[in-house]
């Protein structure tokens, strides 16, 4: 696929007038960094930054069978969710595997809003709708409607303030509300990828670039998918692609929290006796003693030279300055503090089990 095939979002403009580097990913033309990935990194875990996200997906659920729909097709309790809440969640694929992660979004009773991940965004259309036949509900892909504009970073309330006639600091984490910015209405998340706070706001594409520019001249920084990719490691937060997929089941993932078994839904028996027997392996953070830096496809080895692990994603951490890694390793070796270590250019440098997140708080 050439430059000219891949989609552009809303914000491309601004994107290039920035001087942006743009890549492609998930067959759009996005930016990965501006001013450098340490720079922007820095400005979401101690200011304020913005990404430009609007890849992702966004579904619509409604009608009576609305709610039964999800709870039959995701892992976690719709149920329990009520008017602007939000909920983490995934699709078991009926195999074992996983379909994507996603979050629901409750707008109302049988009202529902799915944000998914762009590389999935047909693929999950379809499962879907599949799994829609014959019940009394009305899918609708938006995701073209939208701008998604994530602002991170502690000082993302009082960046976002100003230019809403409500206070959008009263919103817990994991809820949203549909809100003015700039006197248009748009969807006001608390949630995001990075770790640091802040907000997800769903814009109609009409207004984006004003109010992206509105939070430019407020000073927060554009950043690129460069550095949402290592704050979210930092955090241990799965990617779709590289941490989970369809060969991966959410019990081994480290998602047990998002799969309960109080409901019926696909995959419910095989998850549970997976949980209730215990994985064969685990998602485990992996904190590089020696110099390098893991990176996906990479082996992890015990002490004998046995391959017992592979890594599925993994950065220098600007935050915290030594290679980390998320890896699936046997379970055997799986319990901190573990020495591994991982094979990187035919050498093995030293490693330990550490607990998610690598950044704690307290950092």
């Amino acid at each position: 696929m050439n430059n000219t095939e891949l989609i552009r979002t809303p914000l491309f403009q601004n994107h290039l007038d920035l001087g942006a580097k743009m890549v492609a990913y998930s067959c759009y033309d996005m930016p990965v960094s501006y001013a450098g990935l340490k720079i922007e990194h820095q400005a979401v875990r101690e200011d304020v930054g913005m990404f430009d996200v609007s890849h992702m997906g966004e579904f619509t659920v409604k009608g009576p069978d609305a709610t039964g729909l999800l709870q039959a097709i995701t892992s976690n309790d719709v149920s329990k969710l009520s008017d602007g809440g939000i909920q983490y969640s995934c699709i078991p694929n009926g195999e074992g595997g996983i379909v994507d992660d996603l979050l629901v979004y409750r707008e109302g009773e049988n009202d529902y809003l799915l944000v998914v991940n762009a590389s999935n965004r047909e693929k999950d259309w379809t499962f879907i709708n599949d799994k829609a036949q014959g019940l009394n509900v009305t899918l609708e892909d938006t995701s073209d409607e939208w701008t998604l504009i994530a602002l991170q970073g502690p000082k993302s309330t009082e960046k976002l303030r100003p230019l809403m006639d409500v206070n959008p600091g009263d919103l817990k984490y994991y809820t949203f509300m549909r809100a003015d910015i700039l006197g248009t209405e748009c969807i006001v998340s608390a949630t995001g990828y990075t770790g640091a706070g802040g907000y997800e706001l769903y814009i109609p594409n009409s207004k984006s670039s004003e109010i992206w520019n509105a939070l430019l001249k407020a000073d927060v920084m554009p950043c690129g998918l460069g550095a949402r990719d290592t704050l979210r490691m930092e955090m241990g937060f799965c990617l779709y692609g590289n941490d989970i997929d369809e060969t991966t089941n959410p019990i081994e993932a480290g998602l047990g929290w998002i799969t309960k078994f109080t409901k019926n839904f696909t995959d419910r028996k095989r998850l549970e006796d997976i949980k209730n027997e215990g994985p064969a392996r685990k998602m485990i953070g992996l904190k590089v003693l020696g110099r390098g830096i893991p990176r996906q496809g990479y082996q992890v080895v015990n002490e004998s030279g046995q391959i017992v692990g592979v890594i599925t994603s993994g950065t220098m951490s600007p935050s915290l300055g030594y290679g980390i890694g998320m890896a699936y390793i046997d379970k055997a070796f799986a319990k901190p503090p573990q020495k591994l270590s991982v094979r990187i250019r035919n050498k093995d440098i030293e490693a330990e089990v550490v607990r998610f997140p690598f950044l704690q708080k307290d950092k």
